[in-house]
């Protein structure tokens, strides 16, 4: 990890794109500007982590339901050509 110190108004350069400004310090917080190009997703690192935790759950449950539909589909089409099973075309 790089630790800089930096004043209002000073900056920092992330790569040839990306722009962190320091716009004021006060107590216990420090707000910073971002300048970058709008193809660049920036998130405070807490919403970051909450949308991974929440992409994680949708995938799971959609793999779940995917399996759950092809079971239900070969077992309807075992069903609907019976004495054909391991016969391949």
């Amino acid at each position: 990890m790089l630790v800089l110190t930096r004043k209002v108004g000073e900056k920092l350069v992330i790569g040839d794109t990306i722009v962190v400004s320091v716009v004021e310090v006060g107590r216990g917080s420090v707000r910073l500007g971002v300048e970058a190009p709008q193809n660049v997703s920036i998130f405070r690192f807490e919403v970051y982590q909450r949308i991974q935790e929440e992409n994680l759950t949708a995938s799971r449950a959609a793999a779940a339901s995917e399996i759950t539909k092809a079971a239900a589909f070969w077992r309807q089409k075992a069903m609907a050509t019976p004495g054909q099973e391991g016969k391949h075309k």
